[in-house]
């Protein structure tokens, strides 16, 4: 089976939830993680910081670069890319996985709300894929990975909570266009999203606490399915919107249960599924 070995991988969000399983997960092949985020202090509600994010993956087996970056600054994004680069020579994969939520109704969310989830979500995904085009043109496997959902016009996605639902459906659209611009190129541009609810501070503090997260599957179902995705081909694979399971079972897999938070318990079906 194919690896990271030797790949470098820049992850936006990096420092905890599902950026930090991808980074692990590659840095158990071995590879570069640059681990693009904001935390570089702890917060009892947001463990991990960039700083112990890249100790765990350098303890995995990897490389890794702690860089505070504010995705919304395309100054910082490019600062950082060519750290990067400086760093390790090169970039072979980009991972958009930084992302904002909040699912007030119309009437009680602020308009400063509103254009955070446009920059973090829509906007920055633009702006780090921008950044990383020219090495990732380079590389001999290029991907670009997006954490967002399949596309879905059914009004019951967007009632309620448009502004989310936009920017995160913003994402993959991003993602889908990438992927049409740059075939020829050779590079991949897909979008990953899970099939069920997963175990993430995101869950923990805004959808539904303990409850839900007893539900939930580990964040590593997502992250054995990015491995699968970035160690294929980068022709033979591009312009999908995929789920963890589909990947996972497409690539042998039919056994989910060791994902669960709880042995026993079936997992939640994904908001967006």
């Amino acid at each position: 089976m194919a690896d990271l070995k030797g790949k470098t991988i820049f992850i936006t969000g990096a420092s905890r939830g599902i950026g930090k399983a991808i980074g692990l997960r590659a840095a158990r092949d071995g590879a570069n993680v640059v681990i693009a985020a904001k935390t570089t202090e702890p917060d009892p509600k947001l463990p991990g910081t960039i700083y112990t994010a890249a100790e765990e993956m350098e303890a995995a087996g990897g490389k890794a670069l702690a860089l505070k970056v504010d995705i919304r600054d395309e100054e910082q994004v490019n600062a950082a890319v060519a750290k990067a680069v400086e760093a390790f020579g090169g970039i072979d994969v980009l991972v958009n996985n930084a992302s904002a939520i909040n699912l007030r109704p119309t009437l009680e969310l602020p308009v400063a709300r509103f254009d955070l989830m446009f920059q973090v979500n829509a906007r920055a995904t633009f702006v780090c894929s921008k950044a990383c085009l020219p090495y990732l043109l380079k590389a001999p496997n290029p991907h670009i990975l997006t954490l967002s959902p399949p596309l879905n016009t059914d009004p019951k996605w967007f009632a309620g909570i448009a502004p989310y639902t936009m920017t995160k459906y913003g994402m993959t659209m991003i993602a889908l266009g990438l992927a049409g611009e740059f075939r020829k190129e050779g590079l991949a541009s897909n979008a990953l999203w899970p099939q069920t609810v997963i175990a993430t501070a995101a869950v923990q503090n805004l959808l539904g606490g303990d409850e839900t997260i007893k539900k939930s599957r580990t964040p590593d179902i997502m992250a054995d399915a990015a491995h699968v995705i970035l160690t294929t081909p980068s022709r033979e694979l591009t312009c999908r919107c995929l789920t963890d399971e589909e990947v996972l079972r497409g690539a042998g897999v039919s056994d989910f249960s060791h994902y669960a938070v709880t042995p026993g318990v079936e997992p939640m079906q994904d908001f967006f599924l």
